[in-house]
């Protein structure tokens, strides 16, 4: 009992003292927001107009990005598949399927962005 008082007394007084910072870190975070804001949309062009070919690229990449992301977290579900198959050859076997379908989605992926990125580049040499 008095070790698990212990452990509790110095847990409370070590998150405690972790706050201490926070007193001198405080500034008016209405400002603070307001210039993170206003930095944001300035370094995103809000409130310039752009060229449809630049506004079609930045929605493409975007959504490579998120395949990208699919495709990190297909591999860490065949990852995972492999390492708890357990011996399990129907287990191994999906999660190699798993790994060879992301693989083969990766270069689709980097085939699609090289592409949109030529066609897109291309797009705004002639329109300029």
């Amino acid at each position: 009992m008095k070790n698990t008082l212990k452990f509790l007394t110095s847990a409370i007084a070590a998150t405690g003292s972790l706050t201490l910072p926070l007193a001198v870190l405080a500034q008016n975070p209405f400002q603070q927001a307001q210039n993170l804001v206003g930095n944001v949309a300035q370094s995103a062009n809000v409130g310039q107009q752009q060229e449809l070919p630049v506004i079609v690229g930045r929605i493409i990449n975007v959504i490579l990005g998120f395949l990208g992301i699919i495709l990190l977290v297909l591999v860490l579900y065949a990852g995972f598949l492999w390492m708890t198959a357990g011996g399990n050859d129907d287990q191994v076997k999906k999660a190699k399927q798993y790994i060879t379908n992301s693989v083969i989605g990766l270069i689709v992926i980097v085939a699609a962005f090289a592409i949109s990125n030529f066609v897109l580049n291309s797009l705004i040499n002639v329109t300029q």
